[in-house]
Order: C-alpha cells, then sequence, then structure tokens
C-alpha cells in the first residue's frame, strides 16, 4: 500500500507541476506599441553605440548588459543612459569597459522608478533591481545586438 500511495503522490506532484509549467507566462524580448529600441543600423564611434530611434512610456534607461560565456548577464550592466519619457532620435550610449567588433550585448529599458535621474541597479529580490526592466504583456522591451 505504502508504494501504491507513494506512486499516487508522485504522479499528483508530477501533474500539479507540469500544468504549473504550462501555465506560466512564456517571457520574450522584443519591441512593443509604447515601448522600443530600434536596433538596425546601429553606429558605432570608439566606446559609443547611437540607437536611431529609442522610445520609453515615463522616463527611464537605455542600458546594455554584457554576454559572458555564450549568454547574457542581467547582473551586470556595462552601460547606461538616461531617456525622457518619448521618442528619441540618435541615442548614444558609452560602453564604460570597451567594446570589440561582433561582441554581444543585451541592450534593453528599465524605469525610473523613483524619479531621481540615477539608475539604481539595486537589486530587490532575486531578479529585479530597483529600477525595474520595461515590459509589455511577457515582452521584455530589449534586444540582443553584436556591436558593429
Amino acid at each position: 500500500m505504502k508504494i501504491i500511495r507513494s506512486m499516487l503522490l508522485s504522479c499528483s506532484v508530477l501533474t500539479t507541476t507540469i500544468v504549473q509549467a504550462e501555465s506560466a507566462p512564456k517571457i520574450s524580448i522584443g519591441n512593443g506599441e509604447n515601448n522600443w529600441i530600434i536596433t538596425e543600423g546601429v553606429k558605432r564611434n570608439g566606446s559609443t553605440l547611437t540607437f536611431s530611434e529609442v522610445n520609453i512610456d515615463g522616463d527611464g534607461w537605455l542600458v546594455m548588459h554584457p554576454f559572458e560565456n555564450g549568454a547574457p548577464n542581467g547582473d551586470k550592466y556595462v552601460a547606461a543612459t538616461f531617456v525622457e519619457n518619448g521618442v528619441h532620435n540618435n541615442v548614444e550610449i558609452k560602453v564604460h569597459k570597451g567594446i570589440s567588433k561582433g561582441e554581444m550585448f543585451i541592450v534593453m529599458l528599465h524605469k525610473d522608478s523613483n524619479q531621481n535621474k540615477i539608475f539604481d541597479f539595486v537589486f530587490i529580490d532575486e531578479i529585479n533591481v530597483m529600477d525595474r526592466a520595461v515590459f509589455e504583456g511577457n515582452t521584455m522591451i530589449g534586444h540582443a545586438i553584436a556591436a558593429p
């Protein structure tokens, strides 16, 4: 009886886990209707990248995170520039560590949650910083890019 009960309990837990995993929202990256970063035609001058257009709904930050060992590292950032609410053309962001051609980054938007115009990259839980990433639904406004 113990074996049968244990198997039923295990099946129940497994079923619950599968249902929860299937119902968890899938997060993607890209542009939204109210927030976007145009990554086509990014220009480079030394360690500064210029994005032709950035739109943010509310004040915030254009931020770049490095790739390390072939994967993005969201626990660090290598550049951030403040952008006020609205559409901006030719937004420049300086990568402080320098850039190599083809080097991969995640470029994304973060909200200035406390409106202090200081990028608050302080973790408030396991995955979020105080100036949180900008989402529209399940889409995080961001892109993986290779430096020109």
